[in-house]
């Protein structure tokens, strides 16, 4: 049996503040047409199939295209509830779908109903575990004193080798009974990218590797880059990426070859970029010309600026270049960062006070605009004679002292 693996879709996602639907429907097709050259049986989806809770229309559009066209690949599809995804939501047509080859496992009560599926060496069982949230699922999972991520899917684990244990002795001799599971958790010797939300519970979010142990193949979902944590345990990450953090990453899926003894095979393929990412510094006017930045004229762009003072619509004007500029911070070259700005100022005249704040936010001002500012400090603290003379009869009354302390 053949399985891709993929997870973290995101459906509906957007990247500072860019829809990405049309990026994520590209990487869906690309899936599907993977499933077809590569004659895949299986593709499971361990959470986090959209990024809401409540998806947009558009985002569920895009979402059942990729599905449909996975199916019309050829493979059944097993996909569960992550942290992001809300499982009610997610499984509300569950059983309308499964007839259709799309199972969706969003409930602690079918954690131990596998999803069943037949090669020419007998019976796979899928597993799918959603995300688990301790202090909701404890009670139902039967360990009412559960406080952390491990306790939980300990608990799952023990419901899935009852229903395996059962399996197996219907198995003929010398059989087995292969076995995959879907988890959406952080393992012990994952690598976060900076972009998944933390599932923390009073500070213990990760589960052990160990917790895993006896399962033919275990897909991972939560974590957006691809890893491998054993032969048998992995990460595939998420098909886009999510953050500048994972510039560098190359998005991935496992092909997983399941014989007739369970694990044989796991091949990593790698995706086709939708769109690169860049990250890039300068002063704007170098930005604009040079042609070392032309690399990166059809990424996503994260621009440094550099200029003696801050360019005005620098965004705007970096989009005549890079079309798919996102996010600009200026660092003035110049100057200690670290010094607090009270250390700065402490002792110095208004005058000087507003001569550098000016000089910082957008250059060095004239005597002209110096002398403008010097008659507003002024007439800023200067009062009238009539409101000095209140003020001194009220703090020469006893009665008020609480007042003017």
């Amino acid at each position: 049996m053949r399985i891709l693996h993929t997870s973290d879709w995101h459906i509906g996602r957007t990247f500072h503040g860019v829809d990405l639907l049309a990026d994520q429907a590209c990487s869906l097709a690309a899936i599907a047409a993977l499933v077809d050259s590569e004659g895949v049986d299986v593709v499971v989806v361990p959470g986090d199939v959209y990024d809401r809770s409540i998806p947009s229309a558009d985002a569920i559009a895009v979402c059942n295209r990729g599905f449909e066209a996975i199916r019309a690949a050829g493979a059944t599809i097993v996909a569960t509830s992550g942290n992001h995804d809300s499982p009610t939501r997610l499984g509300a047509l569950g059983s309308f779908a499964a007839a259709g080859g799309l199972h969706l496992r969003t409930t602690i009560a079918e954690v131990n109903r596998p999803v069943v599926v037949a090669d020419a060496h007998g019976e796979v069982a899928f597993y799918g575990i959603p995300y688990l949230e301790p202090d909701i699922t404890r009670v139902e999972l039967g360990v009412p004193q559960a406080r952390s991520h491990a306790e939980i899917l300990d608990a799952a684990m023990g419901l899935i080798r009852a229903d395996l244990a059962q399996r197996q002795r219907a198995v003929p001799a010398g059989g087995t009974a292969r076995s995959v599971v879907l988890a959406h958790a952080f393992v012990v010797g994952g690598e976060a990218t900076g972009s998944e939300r933390s599932i923390s519970v009073g500070g213990v979010e990760t589960v052990p590797l160990r917790a895993f142990d006896g399962i033919d193949y275990v897909a991972l979902g939560h974590l957006h880059s691809p890893q491998t944590l054993s032969e048998s345990v992995r990460y595939s990450g998420s098909p886009l990426p999510y953050s500048f953090g994972e510039r560098s990453h190359r998005k991935a899926v496992w092909l997983v070859e399941l014989d007739g003894s369970g694990l044989r095979e796991v091949r990593r393929v790698d995706l086709p970029v939708v769109r690169g990412l860049s990250q890039i510094s300068g002063n704007l006017e170098e930005l604009l010309t040079e042609p070392e930045f032309a690399a990166a004229e059809n990424d996503y762009v994260a621009a440094t600026l550099t200029d003696h003072a801050r360019p005005v619509d620098a965004l705007r004007k970096l989009r005549t270049r890079f079309s798919h500029a996102v996010h600009v911070e200026w660092v003035r070259p110049e100057g200690n960062p670290e010094l607090r700005y009270r250390e700065r100022v402490h002792g110095r005249r208004d005058t000087e006070i507003a001569h550098t704040f000016l000089t910082d936010v957008r250059g060095t001002p004239s005597a002209s605009e110096m002398h403008w500012v010097e008659k507003a400090l002024a007439a800023a603290v200067r009062e009238p004679e009539r409101e000095s003379s209140a003020a001194e009869g009220l703090f020469a009354n006893p009665d008020t002292t609480e007042l003017t302390a």
